[in-house]
């Protein structure tokens, strides 16, 4: 999203009206870095407006598969198009849905750049689909803050214009020991906090 100039288009994510405005360039790199993308990586960006996260990371980052889940027709097709001229096809999909309804379990980094509140109800699919880890990249916007859930690096970065902040965050633990466990176990709302490294 970023700072808006001029009208603020939105899309709806289960009712949440989440705002579109693009994040510049500078920090789209910025947050790729920070996940340290690579060949071996499958990236997911919930969210993907116009495609340029997942554009950037098939083109400059190389990554294996990058892969924007956006619910708006016309972001979709603009995202589809650019991906067709730079013939990334093999590499970059856009799929056109809500961000909750898609399994992102083959994810090895996530980026977000969402609501606060949308993070806090994205927490749960987070937990249980992706696996230890999995890096987890949000721009401006914290998961949610309770403890086990503080990001693992916070970076500031100036774009030329304003500043932005952006939170890595670390799946770890074997998840599927643990939520066998907790399976078992009635649950509780910060049942499975504990999946996510604290910083160090």
């Amino acid at each position: 999203m970023s700072r808006a100039r001029g009208p603020v288009l939105v899309s709806y994510y289960r009712g949440y009206l989440v705002p579109y405005v693009p994040t510049p360039e500078p920090v789209v790199k910025a947050m790729l870095e920070l996940a340290n993308a690579g060949p071996e990586d499958v990236v997911y960006d919930l969210g993907c407006g116009d495609g340029r996260i997942v554009i950037t990371a098939a083109k400059e980052f190389k990554v294996k598969k990058a892969i924007g889940i956006e619910i708006r027709d016309d972001l979709v097709l603009q995202a589809r198009r650019k991906i067709d001229e730079l013939r990334l096809n093999d590499r970059a999909e856009i799929i056109k849905d809500d961000m909750f309804n898609v399994n992102i379990k083959d994810a090895t980094i996530v980026t977000l750049f969402l609501l606060t509140s949308v993070n806090e109800m994205l927490r749960p699919k987070l937990e249980n689909e992706l696996r230890p880890g999995t890096r987890i990249v949000s721009h401006e916007f914290q998961i949610f803050q309770i403890p086990g859930w503080r990001p693992k690096k916070t970076v500031k970065i100036y774009d030329g214009i304003v500043g932005h902040t952006l939170y890595l965050y670390v799946i770890k633990k074997e998840v599927k020991e643990l939520r066998a466990g907790a399976s078992s176990r009635t649950p509780t709302p910060h049942s499975k906090i504990l999946f996510l490294k604290e910083n160090t």
